[in-house]
């Protein structure tokens, strides 16, 4: 049966999280002051994200909730005990900066275009639904996706396949009706695959590897993989 839907990430994929990530904590460090413990602004911005990449895991673990991996990242990055108001009111000033840095990438809109008559379409965010569809409308995309679900509502995280078979629910398709089109080559890709979708990697950094995925490295490329329906057999030509 042929692909009749593709299901989204966000972050990363559409929406160039990353840069806006580096970009607002720039200018939010040269607004409040470097933190003591580091050497330079780029030492500095490197740990954020690292940090940001541990405490994301814990809250996709379930070992912390939204508001709680935002506070422990603003802990660890300061090395400091703070309240969650003090934690809260960091991460706040942090965020005006990041949201104000937010834009999709260069790809995203034409891929949308080419796709929209041919497919349905839907997001499946390991983040929360106030994020990402505040997110999505400020960005001018909401209105491209019938359904958008986050793991915050929906309980369960990427790859567990709970998250992916919800999206298909909500849509009411099958799995192997859906492709899913993710950054992560594991938390996406790998996950949509052991849940029955097509699992296909956006990467756009070119790491490379992982044969046993299906790999783009920019979104232009996607439409001809979908057109062509061989359930994607060979994923070199892609990447």
């Amino acid at each position: 049966m042929p692909i009749r839907a593709v299901l989204w990430d966000i972050d990363d994929t559409i929406f160039d999280y990353s840069g806006a990530d580096r970009i607002g904590m720039r200018k939010h460090l040269e607004a409040e002051g470097l933190p003591e413990g580091y050497a330079s602004l780029e030492q500095a911005l490197d740990a954020w994200k690292a940090i940001t990449d541990v405490q994301w895991a814990r809250f996709a673990a379930g070992e912390v909730d939204f508001q709680g991996q935002r506070r422990e990242r603003v802990r660890a990055f300061l090395g400091r005990r703070l309240s969650d108001g003090e934690a809260d009111g960091w991460f706040g000033r942090h965020a005006g900066h990041y949201e104000a840095a937010w834009e999709l990438f260069p790809d995203a809109l034409p891929a949308l275009d080419r796709l929209a008559d041919g497919y349905r379409h839907a997001v499946l965010s390991n983040s929360s639904i106030h994020n990402q569809d505040r997110k999505l409308r400020t960005l001018g995309v909401r209105d491209r996706f019938e359904v958008v679900l986050c793991a915050v509502e929906l309980g369960v995280s990427k790859p567990d396949a709970g998250a992916f078979h919800a999206a298909c629910e909500a849509l009411a398709l099958d799995p192997h009706e859906v492709a899913y089109v993710g950054d992560e080559p594991d938390i996406d890709a790998s996950g949509a695959v052991a849940a029955g979708l097509a699992g296909i990697w956006l990467d756009r950094r070119g790491r490379g590897g992982r044969p046993e995925l299906v790999r783009i490295t920019a979104l232009d490329q996607l439409p001809g993989l979908l057109s062509a329906d061989t359930r994607f057999g060979a994923p070199d030509t892609f990447g």
